[in-house]
């Protein structure tokens, strides 16, 4: 069979092909749906092919939890061409079909590096490539384009925030901001990274990679599926795990928008944020920790800590798989 995605313009953006004559895929069909909160050895089986085509479905333990929810939106949304609006997040007989069988990812451009990352705006994708192959897929919320005003806490370092006095203080900065929640639409390059939770005029960034001034792709409790973010590409916290080790410095991100090609757009910065007029409250550095006016008799305590033993979830490569190829390449639904 031969399943046709169209964008807007009709142009084919997926060819889905299946083939009666190869090979049976290995993981055998489901006979109910799959969604949040089921459990079972079909959920695990979901997560194990999610993981293979690099879609983090998060620990594949047979636990339908949210980061499978977020991974199968990523499938929805970019194999089978659903609205952003409109994906479910279950998995049903029909869809697994499709999964369980050969998918194929490909780029929509050959970077001039080893590694490259492609952000899908209209699809609220993301993907890594290495030599040509993916080595993730994410669902992602980026700005959603609407004028913001609100008091923020700048993290020494960061944009704002980063005069050799202010680093040297190496105190918060809280100020009022104003700005629009834009994510330019271009060509990038991945310049800077910071390793944990850090407090910036977009908001907190989790292992935040930069690659547009103050614009990161970062980790974020709330990544909805519409785009809710300041500018930045918000990842789930799990993903932004291992996102950080799967792109280096200077690696090419491209953004697309859907309506023109990156390479239109060049590299256009975001738009400048300026004082927020309303804000009363003068820029406070903000202390580290407040000096109690009661002395202490000193007491000296005994701690012990031990770090946790992290499990790493094996996954297992299908021995065999129908042939259903999937190409994602050209333009975008809008």
């Amino acid at each position: 069979e031969r399943y046709n995605a169209r964008d807007s313009d009709g142009d084919s953006a997926v060819v889905v092909t299946t083939s009666t004559t190869k090979a049976a895929p290995m993981f055998p069909p489901i006979s109910r749906e799959l969604k949040e909160g089921v459990e079972g050895e079909d959920v695990r089986n979901l997560q194990t092919r999610l993981a293979e085509l690099k879609f983090a479905p998060g620990p594949i333990d047979g636990i339908f939890g949210r980061s499978t929810v977020q991974a199968v939106w990523a499938f929805e949304k970019l194999v089978m061409k659903v609205p952003r609006s409109k994906a479910t997040g279950v998995v049903t007989p029909q869809l697994w079909d499709v999964m369980r069988n050969e998918v194929r990812i490909t780029p929509r451009r050959q970077a001039d590096t080893p590694r490259h990352a492609e952000v899908y705006l209209p699809e609220q994708v993301l993907v890594t490539f290495l030599g040509g192959q993916p080595t993730l897929i994410s669902h992602i919320s980026s700005g959603d384009g609407k004028p913001w005003c609100e008091e923020v806490v700048i993290d020494p370092g960061e944009e704002g925030n980063d005069s050799p006095e202010q680093i040297a203080a190496g105190l918060p900065l809280k100020v009022g901001i104003c700005g629009e929640s834009v994510t330019p639409p271009g060509i990038f390059t991945f310049n800077r990274r910071s390793s944990g939770t850090r407090e910036t005029k977009l908001g907190t960034l989790y292992n935040p990679v930069y690659f547009n001034q103050g614009i990161a792709v970062h980790g974020a409790i709330l990544v909805p599926l519409e785009p809710s973010s300041h500018g930045c590409i918000r990842i789930p916290m799990s993903v932004a795990q291992i996102f950080p080790a799967l792109v280096q410095f200077r690696d090419r991100i491209y953004v697309f928008d859907g309506i023109k090609e990156p390479e239109q757009y060049g590299s256009p910065l975001p738009p400048a944020d300026r004082p927020d007029p309303d804000y009363t409250t003068v820029p406070t550095t903000v202390p580290e920790t407040t000096v109690p006016t009661t002395t202490l008799t000193p007491t000296t305590l005994v701690t012990s800590t031990s770090a946790p033993t992290a499990t790493t979830p094996t996954t297992a490569a299908p021995t065999r798989t129908t042939a259903v190829s999937t190409t994602v390449a050209g333009t975008m639904n809008p």
